[in-house]
């Protein structure tokens, strides 16, 4: 867990919030500077998303990306990393091929800065569970991830609730191998506890009813049972009133949990509400704001 040396969490941005903007009305320099303006430190990236020539930047771009980093004062937090085990058509994706584009995504990740590799492995079923390579593509990088001071996290998201098999399977991998290089990624898009009326763009309305949109309300004691495992959070959400008030995800909740069970690491706006040019800036924003203001509280109140 990444710990400031003051308490407090540490506030950063995915750039998976601002996906409609970046290349039309934002620039990466644009997204960075906004991130700054926020008061934030930390910037989340997809590698292919967000990465131009990926796997291969050129070393421009490199040299690019770390002046970026330098002038707005900001750290790299988590790399978003998939392993598509579905991309041949006639087979799935071997443990050997899993493992060397992981260990290409965690190299990349390392030269970039990053702390944390969220690796996206295709799934099997409806609730998000990994393909069986999986296990075996983590495990034979854990040498890997410990040399360049890598942690590697699978992320827990709508609908996979906390209590599952894939979230115990993960824990059980901890406790096996001993490794301090692999943890938890929490998506707080399982908190959700009302639905949100807006789609999600590119997925269809069905896949919005049935899955990624369905409240899963998952209670915060589960969180407090896996939070010692857990190394970054994506603070998803979907919309914020003017009045600063987001009906969907419980923050005041989410925040009190966080902050009584000691947890100081990156809270990383995610973003994935309607989609409109720069809705995204003022609804991240907002967020900052609501949650700046009851870690406050929380902290004030907890002591």
């Amino acid at each position: 867990m990444n710990t400031p040396s003051t308490p407090g969490f540490q506030y950063g941005v995915s750039l998976y919030s601002y996906t409609d903007d970046l290349g039309t009305v934002l620039t990466l320099e644009d997204a960075a500077a906004e991130i700054a303006d926020l008061g934030a430190t930390g910037i989340e990236i997809l590698g292919e998303g967000n990465v131009p020539g990926y796997p291969e930047p050129s070393t421009a771009w490199i040299d690019g990306w770390h002046r970026l980093l330098q002038t707005h004062g900001l750290t790299p937090t988590n790399y978003g990393s998939w392993i598509d085990s579905s991309m041949w058509r006639h087979r799935d994706l071997t443990v050997e091929e899993g493992t060397a584009i992981l260990a290409r995504d965690l190299r990349l990740a390392h030269t970039l800065g990053f702390s944390t590799v969220r690796p996206k492995i295709g799934v099997v079923s409806t609730d998000l569970r990994p393909h069986p390579i999986w296990e075996g593509v983590v495990e034979r990088n854990l040498d890997l991830a410990a040399d360049l001071g890598i942690v590697i996290c699978p992320e827990i998201h709508a609908p996979t609730p906390i209590r599952h098999e894939v979230v115990d399977g993960y824990v059980q991998f901890i406790e096996r191998t001993g490794t301090k290089n692999f943890g938890l990624l929490i998506d707080t898009g399982i908190f959700q506890t009302r639905s949100f009326l807006g789609l999600h763009a590119g997925l269809s309305e069905e896949a919005n009813e049935e899955g990624w949109r369905r409240p899963l309300a998952v209670p915060m004691a589960d969180l407090v049972d896996v939070l010692p495992h857990v190394v970054f959070i994506q603070a998803k959400f979907f919309d914020i009133g003017d009045d600063l008030v987001d009906q969907q995800i419980p923050w005041a909740d989410v925040v009190d949990t966080l902050v009584e069970h000691g947890y100081t690491g990156w809270l990383s706006s995610e973003y994935e509400g309607v989609r409109s040019p720069y809705r995204s800036l003022e609804q991240v924003r907002r967020q900052h704001s609501l949650l700046r203001s009851l870690e406050s509280a929380a902290r004030s109140r907890l002591g």
